[in-house]
């Protein structure tokens, strides 16, 4: 009885999955002659970033791909650069299996070396855009990585990594550049920032660059490999040296059935993405956007306004973002959110780092109920995701699975809590890491993979997640997660921004540390903010000590970096 009813529960999903991808419009009617080049095309290559130009330049081949500083190109283009590129990187001999390293901000070479290295069967490992020298050179050893593509502005970061290694440059800021941002000119007479016109500057054809392998590559088709590439995409590193987290490409589409039955994006349409494209949360929505055919614009460095401004012009319908990049576009003036037309924009996706309850609920106010909040890790991928009325209804959740995931939460024994009790935050689902390339896995209980959280559900089944299972700190006794009360300070109408840790307490073992930025404008001492956590939470959470700052150090994603913080410590 039990192998039947997993039988039929496997055969709905399966049924659902479908319904699903056809109503996104993933999967969607073709010419007789397409759909049997589709075939053996997906046969040939799988569910890879191999495949994905490859189809849409067969059915949306003049339609635009991306959008980026240097302009617009469109499928049939991508698909064209990426086939050249991996044949002249065969011609000097990267092959498959070999592990190409990438070190690039949102552009095109970022997916040109992606896909290229795809199509030759090569394995691609992303590095953080915030690594220093030193970091940089201890993963690209670790990960024995034969050559790096990186930017321009990356290039004395990367020396040391490319001793002994081939290296490509993917983009070099265009002549005459004024600005960090090339989509932006410098403020006209009456003060504005204008946009500038795509395609006012060009990557140089120096022997190096991506563009010059580009333009003497063999266009064609290149032969499959027999063996698909990995992504190693690492992990964050704020609790830790940096590790490489592997996945092989899925086997089906059913992650992508599975992300696109609580988010609904549509294929064919506008993706802004701000989020890092080395990051998995920007990554997944590089490669769902591909093979839905939507467009993609993408802008080298994060600026709010700027933001704003490519989503309304190029009309997009989501947007993906971190966290933190939702707290500065709320910083922006409402009559300068005022000036750009985002009525179009039907989706704000957000990942990478914990969405703080009243940063949901100040962002659905001014853009309308369009938030869902991803919680995942790099190594689960996905756990949760909140629609906006998970988000009405309990602010700050991370909310419920998505079809085809299980998240259960154990005790230190490996025994399921209670509802509303806290445990370990356990996943499984057909998206899980492979392993460490350095060895070592996350622990696992009956099949499913530890996120490194602890949470709780409440009685609508919402996840909350209430902090990592190590930055729990035991306080004359009573056990405390810093992120419910960071949570509860973000609200308060003076901070801008928050971090609460435990430092080390002679008396009570351990004790609670505040940093807070305030909000420009905004003046608060540290017996108000601690009044009003003693006045909203249990009085053994409230911070024995309140630092301010001018800004809290973050990675690239958004993540707070709190061991720098306990390391370097903070006065007030």
């Amino acid at each position: 009885m039990r192998r039947l009813m997993s039988l039929l529960t496997g055969i709905e999903t399966r049924v659902l999955n479908l319904g699903t991808l056809i109503s996104s419009g993933l999967i969607r009617p073709m010419r007789p002659d397409h759909l049997v080049r589709f075939g053996r095309l997906y046969l040939a290559w799988g569910p890879t970033p191999a495949l994905g130009y490859m189809v849409a330049a067969l059915t949306r081949g003049d339609e635009t791909a991306v959008i980026d500083e240097l302009g617009a190109l469109t499928f049939d283009e991508m698909n064209r650069r990426t086939n050249a590129l991996a044949h002249a990187w065969a011609d000097v001999g990267i092959n498959e299996g070999d592990r190409v390293a990438v070190m690039c901000r949102n552009h095109r070479g970022f997916i040109d070396a992606t896909v290229a290295l795809s199509k030759l069967g090569a394995h691609c490992l992303y590095l953080n855009t915030s690594f220093a020298g030193p970091q940089i050179t201890d993963v690209v050893n670790r990960e024995e990585a034969t050559a790096i593509v990186y930017d321009q502005e990356f290039g004395n970061l990367i020396a040391d990594a490319a001793e002994g290694r081939r290296t490509y440059l993917a983009w070099q800021d265009p002549k005459g550049s004024r600005t960090t941002d090339a989509a932006f000119d410098e403020a006209s007479q009456d003060g504005e920032r204008r946009p500038r016109s795509p395609g006012d500057g060009e990557v140089p054809d120096v022997d190096d660059s991506l563009e010059h392998l580009i333009r003497r590559g063999d266009p064609a088709d290149p032969v499959p490999p027999s063996e698909p590439g990995k992504t190693v995409i690492l992990t964050s590193g704020t609790t830790g040296t940096p590790k490489g987290a592997s996945r092989q490409s899925p086997t089906s589409l059913d992650p992508a059935a599975a992300l696109l039955s609580k988010i609904p994006i549509k294929a064919g349409e506008v993706t802004m993405v701000a989020a890092p494209l080395f990051h998995a949360w920007g990554f997944a929505h590089f490669v769902l956007g591909m093979g839905m055919g939507s467009t993609l614009v993408l802008r080298r460095k994060f600026d709010p306004e700027q933001t704003l401004a490519a989503t309304a012009e190029h009309r997009a319908t989501a947007l993906i973002v971190v966290p933190v990049m939702l707290q500065r576009i709320l910083e922006v003036p409402e009559e300068v959110r005022d000036r750009y037309d985002l009525r179009g924009l039907r989706v704000i996706a957000v990942s990478g780092s914990a969405l703080p309850g009243q940063l949901a609920t100040a962002t659905m106010d001014a853009f309308g109920d369009i938030v869902y909040n991803l919680y995942g890790s790099t190594e689960v991928a996905w756990a949760t995701i909140a629609t906006p009325e998970d988000l009405r209804a309990a602010p700050g959740c991370a909310g419920r699975p998505p079809r085809g995931t299980i998240v259960k939460l154990y005790d230190d024994d490996g025994r399921e809590v209670p509802q509303g009790e806290t445990g370990r935050i356990f996943v499984g689902n057909a998206m899980m890491f492979e392993g460490y390339t350095g060895g070592g896995s996350k622990e696992v209980v009956n099949g499913l993979m530890a996120t490194g959280d602890v949470g709780h559900f409440d009685r609508g089944g919402r996840l909350h997640v209430d902090g990592r299972d190590d930055d729990m700190i035991v306080s004359g006794g009573e056990n405390v997660f810093p992120a419910e009360v960071e949570d509860l300070l973000s609200g308060h109408k003076a901070v801008a921004d928050v971090a609460v840790f435990g430092v080390d307490d002679e008396k009570f073992g351990q004790r609670l540390k505040a940093v807070v930025v305030k909000r420009d404008g905004q003046t608060v001492t540290e017996k108000e903010l601690k009044d009003y956590v003693k006045s909203n939470l249990a009085g053994y959470k409230v911070p024995r000590e309140v630092d301010f700052i001018d800004e809290l150090p973050r990675t690239a994603t958004g993540k707070i970096l709190k061991r720098e913080l306990a390391e370097k410590g903070v006065e007030a």
